[in-house]
């Protein structure tokens, strides 16, 4: 038995108790426990509550003892959208859009995720999954207890299956983005469809939790992204999309239709789209360093929230379109930019993150029972998870229990 105790926190605050996800008034629910501590014991958190209450528990076989004065608690952060199994860089193509370039021209030139492809095909799996295992470490030290990574810069049998097997070793939901682009080496999306789902989709379905398409002008359409989601949920598993980053196309009928647990971007959404997305348990996950790396309108998060949607919020972590791995970072674009008070984007980063990945049964807040993830804040007001803009706001990681940074 193995148990830490963190002490005189300023605060904890944990998105309330109620069923995920969290959507319209719930999201701003927030519990804040002022001169507060958290107690945990085998990786589980056992108590919380103010110092006062603190006496009625034994504390003499403690492992670890934190000082929390001037700090606050919250749950560990979800990162539910990244792509981390990539080889090479795209600080070239960083320089050339800064230049003036947009993403679709340096794609249709053979950049963008083409020239990542090239780049991660180049890898042995040992170097692959040592550059997971280093971009695992990065989320972490930006508060990240929990993420999901997508495959997607293979496009090919053996790529794709050593990504997936990458990011469930380094301890991350593996998701597989077959459908993210053509390769060149395929004529056209439907032949590469047949590839994929007849010789990857059989070990992908073993290895990966979730499946995901670029459902977009120049990538998928409505009716290929059909295709490969419907064999995609009789082999098990379960449904993401990227969609309305550029154009309405059909993604969030789709996802409403088959039952996915997000679809992800919505740049381009619109009323109408809020408005269905709303009708659902479709999370809408909302990826504003994208749209800022990209200098593209950012999602209407604020219309989607008033309409009754559930969203949540992800770095998308990737070297051409949103090079962050910090969620703080996130939530304080959330707060500037897409008009979301921090406990939105609280609860957006965590409960709602969770729900996305199925994990929210048991991470997302602070309460007894569920598994002891807390991010430490260097700072006596919680708020400064998104307030403190690009700071150093982490004062410890605790994953699982442990003390981790």
């Amino acid at each position: 038995m193995t148990r830490l105790l963190v002490r005189d926190l300023a605060q904890v605050a944990t998105p309330s108790a109620g069923p995920a996800p969290l959507r319209g008034r719930a999201l701003r629910d927030v519990t804040v426990v002022e001169h507060a501590y958290v107690l945990c014991r085998d990786g589980v958190i056992e108590a919380v509550g103010p110092m006062r209450e603190l006496d009625g528990h034994s504390l003499g076989d403690l492992d670890e003892e934190i000082d929390g004065t001037e700090l606050c608690a919250v749950p560990g952060l979800v990162d539910c959208h990244t792509h981390p199994a990539w080889g090479g860089d795209r600080v070239g193509e960083f320089s050339l859009r800064a230049g003036g370039a947009s993403y679709e021209e340096l794609h249709a030139a053979g950049g963008g995720i083409l020239a990542t492809v090239r780049a991660t095909r180049a890898l042995g799996a040992d170097e692959l999954r040592a550059r997971v295992d280093r971009h695992a470490g990065w989320m972490l030290r930006h508060g990240t207890t929990t993420w999901e990574g997508k495959s997607g810069y293979g496009l090919d049998r053996e790529t794709e299956l050593a990504s997936l097997r990458a990011v469930r070793t380094a301890g991350g939901t593996p998701t597989w983005l077959g459908a993210h682009a053509v390769p060149p080496e395929f004529g056209d999306a439907d032949s590469y469809l047949d590839f994929l789902l007849a010789e990857v989709l059989p070990e992908a379905a073993q290895l990966a939790d979730a499946a995901d398409v670029f459902l977009e002008r120049g990538a998928f359409d409505a009716a290929q992204a059909r295709r490969y989601l419907e064999a995609c949920r009789d082999a098990g598993l379960s449904l993401r999309l990227h969609g309305d980053q550029f154009t309405e196309s059909g993604a969030i009928p789709l996802a409403v239709e088959l039952g996915a647990r997000s679809v992800d971007h919505l740049e381009a959404t619109g009323d109408d789209g809020a408005r269905v997305l709303a009708t659902s348990d479709v999370v809408g996950v909302l990826l504003p360093a994208s749209a800022l790396f990209l200098d593209r309108p950012m999602p209407r998060a604020r219309t989607l929230v008033d309409a009754g949607a559930a969203i949540a919020l992800a770095t998308d972590f990737n070297p051409g379109s949103s090079f962050t791995e910090s969620l703080p970072f996130i939530c304080a674009l959330a707060c500037t930019q897409l008009h979301l008070a921090p406990e939105e984007a609280l609860s957006a980063v965590t409960v709602n993150a969770a729900y996305v990945l199925g994990l929210a049964r048991d991470r997302g807040r602070i309460a007894p029972g569920l598994r002891a993830d807390l991010l430490i804040i260097a700072a006596d007001d919680w708020r400064h998870l998104a307030y403190h803009l690009a700071g150093d706001v982490v004062a410890h990681v605790i994953q699982g229990g442990a003390l981790r940074r």
